[in-house]
């Protein structure tokens, strides 16, 4: 365990400055040239799949990281190991391991809505959230969207498309302002962000959290991800379930707290 702490520490202490080195190009949509770094080659895998929509390979970079330093950490003789970065999870699950993952609905509003366990025999090895509440901007009104992937770098890319899905285009009760006068290095430019939600009625939280869920269920098809849940105004939407290696699937909400109803989206195993 020492030894993978330490190389761990000597993975990360030229990354960021690896990544600045290619922060042009990666603040931009895919391009033909390849990246150079071992991240953000993982950050442009990720986001390719995604390319359709408006992403940048930015939108991997917390995930990204995290899959490297696990990555690193893993090539010691580790049972079990999970770097978060930042609320985005990088896991390393050797057969019989598991790792319980907390929901919670409200980043700044701290408390948990439920739980899944990830097991040893599930395709799932990243989470990670999105949303308006988060460190980076977001394009959607969602408190909280988070995604089971086969890594963390496409659970992050994922998650903001997800959230950014979570939507009600020109609603009145929506405040936006471009990206640029937050931040003029922003990779969203002059796009819309979200700064405010008003009181919304529910049969608007119903519309936008189906719209998120139709874009994570188009996701869980293409084999993007394996599982969402989606929050919404104290409101929440799921898509997918992770099958543990005994084949019966576990729920992606295994409690639920504060009384918060699950709306009936799709899940499926």
């Amino acid at each position: 365990m020492a030894e993978a702490y330490r190389r761990a520490w000597a993975r990360f202490q030229p990354l960021l400055d690896e990544l600045v080195d290619e922060l042009p190009a990666l603040r931009r949509p895919l391009s033909a040239v390849e990246p150079s770094g071992s991240v953000a080659r993982r950050m442009a895998a990720a986001v390719r799949p995604l390319s359709d929509r408006f992403i940048t390979p930015m939108a991997a970079v917390a995930g990204a990281v995290a899959d490297e330093i696990c990555a690193e950490m893993t090539t010691c003789d580790l049972h079990k190991a999970y770097v978060n970065d930042g609320g985005d999870i990088a896991l390393f699950l050797t057969p019989g391991e598991s790792f319980d993952v907390g929901l919670v609905p409200v980043p700044h509003r701290p408390s948990l809505l439920g739980k899944t366990t990830v097991r040893a025999g599930d395709p799932v090895r990243g989470v990670a959230t999105s949303g308006r509440h988060g460190r980076s901007f977001s394009m959607g009104i969602a408190d909280a969207v988070t995604v089971l992937a086969c890594d963390a770098a496409r659970a992050d890319a994922a998650a903001t498309i997800v959230a950014n899905a979570v939507d009600l285009p020109g609603h009145p009760a929506v405040r936006r302002v471009p990206a640029a006068e937050l931040d003029p290095n922003s990779d969203l430019g002059d796009r819309p962000v979200t700064v405010d939600v008003g009181p919304l009625t529910a049969a608007e939280v119903d519309q936008a959290l189906a719209a998120g869920v139709a874009e994570a269920e188009r996701m869980r098809r293409g084999d993007l991800i394996v599982a969402a849940v989606l929050c919404l105004d104290d409101q929440v939407a799921t898509v997918g379930m992770p099958s543990g290696r005994d084949g019966v699937a576990t729920p992606v909400l295994a409690s639920a707290a504060h009384g918060r109803p699950e709306r009936d989206g799709p899940v499926r195993g």
